[in-house]
């Protein structure tokens, strides 16, 4: 089997991220290779208490996770990788699949067992899971003390005064104005060159099959200022790529703050004032030339063409857009909630196509969701066809608790005919991976360098603008460097080359 940007949900959450070539940035996709990852910084001798903290989920969680230990570093807490000097564990947590949760209950039972030499020791869940199963966890199962929701981490000081008197504490409450944009995340297991900054949370668009409404609320953006400012940081600090994060980056919308359900209340001056995804990312991309700049996750539905056409004026806005489809059929489509015909779909893709001609696009594919029939099925498969992605992210349809679907539709799609239909779609992604590196072969790309090769002390490792990787011989070049690199061979994941200099970027 090839190597290729195709990523199974059926099988994921084995103690790591998502990263395998692309998306080590994106929200709602999953990077196999990091889930489970242990964060730690440098320590503050003033610190007395250790926090060991693991993620697991999308990127979303990972920064959030950062945002944790920022405000947990003025309580007194250096992090840690060892669990037994741990007085602290906080686990941060995804509930979008069944097996994402039994992986991380696993790891609580873990937690306890280290409690017994340790009887300090606190343990607290946050993030989505928490919500969802407070009481669960809690009062039932008694494996945690505290539960923090994806709103409540500035709550976490007072939480932990609580579990230290002996009691058990709790804060899910959702927010409608958090976005945590006055908190300067501190930058966890960085290369030192590549970074996550949020700019929406929470989503407005309940497709049925999704926990995320449930579990970090109603849409909200972030002050483009507060953006701003940490952007500014992170070049001063020398990274040297972005990515802007949120459930739905493309429906960002600051208008001096509130939901952006109520926008439409907004007066006047407020609307014509308004800072839409757009307007933002053309301010960052003026504001930092020679940073790259990457987003995630697009909907399909809130993808305007002046987003796409700004991506066109500016060169350091990566030439790479995730759109989620989720399937081929309109009826499913409707079924799932999704506010997107096919027909609309593939609109958008051919004006991708029209105004950005190099532009990668990527996937989210769910099989087997109720009532799905093989001609449901079929059009998924003309729709991969059809777009021939870069790269997808496929799962089987398994049922979530609290989802409109969970609670309204039976899961009557048979496993077996889950499986086979995953491995369709699959196969198919499998070979339009290999037909678009392919069309790499032969052209100079600039490339960031984020580290040494996985398979090869002697080559490095960074991705072009569409975020395919590229690996080629160290020579003198160095993490950070953006080089042009001559694309002579490729695998479904990976193109192979020569550097030939570096580019002007640097």
């Amino acid at each position: 089997m090839s190597s290729c940007h195709i990523f199974d949900y059926s099988s994921i959450f084995a103690n790591q991220i998502f990263y395998c070539n692309v998306l080590h940035k994106m929200e709602k996709t999953i990077d196999e290779n990091v889930q489970g990852t242990t964060l730690a910084v440098e320590k503050k001798e003033a610190n007395k208490r250790n926090l060991y903290i693991e993620s697991y989920g999308c990127a979303m969680n990972f920064a959030d996770s950062e945002i944790v230990a920022s405000i947990l570093a003025t309580e007194g807490f250096n992090t840690t990788q060892t669990l037994e000097d741990a007085d602290l564990i906080l686990v941060n947590t995804c509930s979008i699949r069944d097996k994402a949760e039994q992986t991380i209950r696993k790891r609580l039972t873990e937690y306890n067992k280290v409690k017994k030499s340790r009887p300090h020791l606190k343990v607290g869940v946050l993030g989505c899971m928490a919500e969802r199963l407070k009481d669960k966890l809690l009062d039932e199962e008694k494996i945690v003390d505290m539960v923090v929701g994806p709103d409540a981490y500035k709550d976490l000081p007072n939480l932990i005064k609580e579990v230290d008197s002996g009691r058990d504490a709790v804060n899910v409450i959702l927010s409608k104005d958090e976005t945590y944009g006055d908190i300067a995340p501190v930058r966890l297991n960085t290369n030192g060159v590549t970074a996550f900054v949020s700019i929406t949370r929470g989503c407005d668009n309940m497709c049925t099959f999704c926990v995320v409404p449930f579990t970090r609320g109603r849409e909200r953006s972030r002050d483009p200022q507060s953006i701003l400012e940490e952007v500014n940081e992170l070049e001063k600090n020398g990274f040297k790529e972005i990515t802007l994060l949120g459930q739905n980056v493309d429906s960002y919308l600051w208008y001096g703050g509130g939901l952006k359900k109520n926008f439409e209340n907004a007066s006047e001056m407020q609307k014509a004032t308004a800072t839409s995804f757009s307007k933002l990312l053309e301010t960052v991309a003026l504001a930092h030339p020679k940073m790259r700049i990457r987003f995630s996750t697009s909907n399909p539905q809130d993808m305007t063409l002046d987003v796409i056409e700004t991506m066109a004026k500016h060169k350091n806005i990566c030439n790479h857009i995730h759109l989620p489809v989720q399937s081929g059929s309109n009826r499913i489509l409707k079924e799932m909630n999704r506010l997107h015909t096919i027909e609309e779909y593939f609109e958008l893709i051919d004006n991708i196509r029209q105004i950005l001609p190099d532009c990668s696009i990527s996937q989210d594919i769910i099989t087997g969701f109720p009532t799905e029939t093989e001609e449901d099925h079929s059009a998924t498969l003309k729709a991969l066809e059809y777009v021939k992605y870069d790269f997808g992210y496929m799962y089987a349809y398994s049922e979530r608790p609290g989802t409109l679907a969970g609670r309204k539709m039976d899961d009557d799609v048979p496993e077996k005919t889950k499986k086979r239909r995953l491995s369709e779609i699959i196969a198919l992604q499998r070979q339009h991976c290999q037909f678009r590196t392919e069309k790499h072969v032969g052209k100079v790309q600039e490339v960031l360098i984020e580290g040494t090769s996985k398979k090869s002390e002697d080559e490095w490792m960074g991705r072009n603008s569409q975020s395919t990787v590229v690996v080629f011989p160290k020579e003198n070049f160095k993490v950070g460097d953006f080089v042009n690199v001559q694309i002579n061979d490729c695998t479904s994941a990976t193109l192979k080359g020569i550097a030939v200099g570096f580019s002007d970027n640097n």
